[in-house]
């Protein structure tokens, strides 16, 4: 393979994840030829799907036509462009007098938020490392890459120590190996152990104290799954994780001075009436570990605990039959008894496909406190994710998935590290993080710069949620589990606001669609009923996704504005479906462009609010924006609506350009 093929392999949607180009039904298969493949994309191929006319729902390619000759122009010179208006509200010239010591800034606020910039790496120039959740990760990235590259060699010489029972029964292929079902069993109960005991080192170096804090609440979760009686396990399960939520903020982590205070009050004399007790809590209280906060991070941990409750919950009803293939038993006595779940879907469970790793329940001895708490510390995917749900880990735990492979494992490395180069290089050259923390006066600046400011500080918020996401996906993939990719489409190319919340976070989306959207019905747009239905649903959603991220203000408008921005695009759907425009399917793809558009606007309001600058800061940079109605606002509107919807049209052929090689993705 050349070099230039190498490069391009990193960027394919298999290196990110291979569910991207594999069907969640089907197992997945190593296709060799995958990479070699000299197929023309420029037409639909025979795996294409087709609509209800039985035409190609992919286009013929729109790549080398005029009008994308044009759009290929309209990039070279506005894209460019945008990084310079970013760059010059940043920048600082030094004065021709003394150009060691003086500095003239290109921008009058640059003295505002000069104090929010550090030291950088590229001669010449600082770093906006103001964002604190990208400064604490970017901080201890050495010791992350220690820790990826030692829990891995310490599973390694565990397995070493304890090696799992030799292979017996039925040997079935994953990927170049193969393994039966019993030792698969024996695989779960290596791995699982090992998880079990790493998961409490890991928890009293990250919180110290803290950890007997964490493993209470566990412990409760545990109790309500296996202790109440089956038809109180979603109802308790509910309400007690969510007012975890709450108590977990509103009582900052549950302080053992607190506690202490609260068993032993201070008397009259403003002495406590048990001096041992309080002073034994402040100790506690002294080692806290490398996060004192644990509450904070204990979002993704809720998320678990709900996971176990409900899989086993509806274990329950599966406990008749399995349809799982039970390769173990002995050929006649297999053949002999058999379930009517068994007869009816024969599944080797040595090699699921995706949809089934996560809805076929695992068995019931496996729904005990080792797995579970093995599974709610998984060491790689406790702090960020991404999320499994605990049928799904405990599946791969059995049969190392043969969707990992070492040289894919290695470009999903590198392609992190890309993306790090670019967040440092951004945060040289475009300081939109610290000028928006300096509270500067936006009329200071033209209507271009607050729009391109307002555009480069969301992708900074992209990129900090994405290196993280990436980093324990990694660790995870290189310790033997395949977790979803987060994030799937770049930030910039996502011209649907529905489609969007199916991308970003997307293992949280597939949580939440499990978890809370089907049990309540889902989505329709059959009637205006059923839309009304699913915009209620999506109002019930939005308002857990926000309150989950946390509770505060920013966050719940932002997650109804995210509501109320799809209405347009559902109610758009409904007045222009597709089917209506057969025959004409590039002015459909024109008037998708127009509507785009003011999604894509929609939706970076909606963040700003919720990830950047809050709603007053919105207000502001709206009003900065459109001051007076401005002949230069109304330029500026049109001028970058007609951009955005030349990326929207690169963005359309993005994704037909997929569908001809048989990719659907929803996003």
């Amino acid at each position: 393979m050349g070099i230039l093929s190498y490069v391009k392999s990193i960027y394919a949607l298999d290196t990110i994840d291979t569910r991207f180009t594999n069907s969640s039904s089907t197992p997945y298969r190593i296709d060799p030829t995958a990479a070699a493949s000299k197929r023309d994309d420029s037409k639909p191929g025979a795996e294409v799907r087709l609509d209800s006319n039985g035409r190609p729902v992919a286009q013929p390619s729109n790549w080398k036509t005029p009008e994308f000759f044009f759009y290929y122009f309209v990039f070279l010179t506005v894209v460019p462009y945008m990084f310079w208006i970013g760059y010059d509200v940043s920048r600082r010239i030094p004065s021709a007098s003394n150009l060691s010591d003086c500095y003239l800034a290109s921008d009058p606020n640059y003295y505002k938020f000069q104090p929010y910039l550090s030291e950088g790496w590229i001669p010449g120039r600082k770093i906006d490392i103001s964002d604190a959740q990208y400064y604490n990760f970017r901080k201890n990235v050495p010791y992350l890459a220690i820790l990826l590259i030692f829990h891995p060699l310490l599973r390694r010489a565990y397995e070493f120590i304890r090696p799992a029972s030799t292979r017996t029964g039925s040997p079935k292929s994953i990927g170049n190996t193969y393994i039966s079902v019993v030792e698969g069993e024996s695989r779960l109960q290596q791995r699982a152990s090992f998880d079990f005991g790493f998961a409490f080192i890991f928890l009293a170096a990250l919180h110290g104290f803290s950890m007997f804090k964490v493993l209470t609440i566990l412990c409760m979760n545990y109790a309500i799954a296996t202790r109440l009686p089956r038809q109180f396990i979603p109802a308790a399960t509910w309400v007690f994780n969510i007012a975890t939520l709450f108590a977990n903020e509103l009582s900052d982590g549950y302080k053992y001075t607190t506690i202490a205070n609260f068993l032993s009050p201070v008397g009259d004399s403003g002495l406590p009436s048990n001096t041992l007790l309080h002073s034994w809590a402040q100790w506690m209280d002294s080692y806290l570990g490398i996060i004192p906060r644990w509450e904070i991070l204990f979002n993704l941990t809720v998320l678990r605990l709900i996971s176990f409750n409900l899989d086993y919950y509806w274990s329950l009803d599966r406990r008749a039959g399995s349809p799982l293939e039970v390769s173990y038993e002995k050929r006649s006595f297999a053949h002999c008894i058999r379930t009517n779940a068994q007869k009816k879907k024969q599944l080797d469970p040595t090699n699921l496909s995706e949809r089934d790793r996560i809805k076929i329940p695992a068995p019931e001895k496996d729904f005990n406190f080792r797995n579970y708490v093995a599974y709610s510390i998984y060491a790689p995917l406790y702090l960020t994710g991404p999320i499994i749900t605990f049928n799904d880990y405990i599946s791969q735990a059995k049969y190392r998935p043969a969707s990992i492979d070492k040289s894919r494992t290695i470009k999903y490395a590198v392609r992190f590290l890309l993306c790090l180069l670019a967040m440092e290089v951004l945060l040289h050259f475009v300081y939109c993080t610290a000028i928006s923390k300096a509270h500067p006066n936006w009329s200071d600046y033209t209507p271009a710069q607050l729009s391109l400011l307002s555009y480069f500080n969301l992708h900074v918020v992209w990129l900090k949620l994405l290196l993280p996401w990436r980093f324990f996906r990694l660790w995870s993939l290189t310790d033997g589990i395949d977790p979803p990719e987060n994030m799937i489409r770049c930030l910039s190319d996502n011209p649907s606001t529905i489609q969007f919340w199916r991308g970003w976070h997307r293992s949280f989306n597939r949580w939440l669609v499990r978890y809370i959207y089907v049990p309540l019905g889902g989505s329709s747009s059959r009637t205006w009923l059923t839309t009304a239905r699913s915009v209620f649903n999506y109002v019930l959603v939005f308002t857990f996704v926000a309150l989950w991220h946390d509770i505060s203000l920013n966050l719940l408008a932002w997650g109804w504005l995210i509501v109320l921005f799809m209405l347009p695009e559902i109610i758009g759907g409904m007045l222009f479906p597709r089917k209506k425009w057969l025959n004409n399917l590039t002015a459909y793809r024109a008037i998708c462009g127009i509507g785009a558009v003011g999604n894509l606007m929609l939706m970076m309001a909606a963040n700003l609010v919720g990830f950047a600058v809050g709603i007053d800061g919105l207000k502001s940079i709206v009003s900065g924006i459109f001051r007076d109605f401005s002949v230069t606002g109304v330029i500026f509107l049109v001028t970058a609506s007609s951009a955005l919807f030349v990326g929207v049209q690169v963005m359309f052929e993005v994704r037909e350009s997929e569908m001809r090689k048989g990719i659907f993705l929803k996003c």
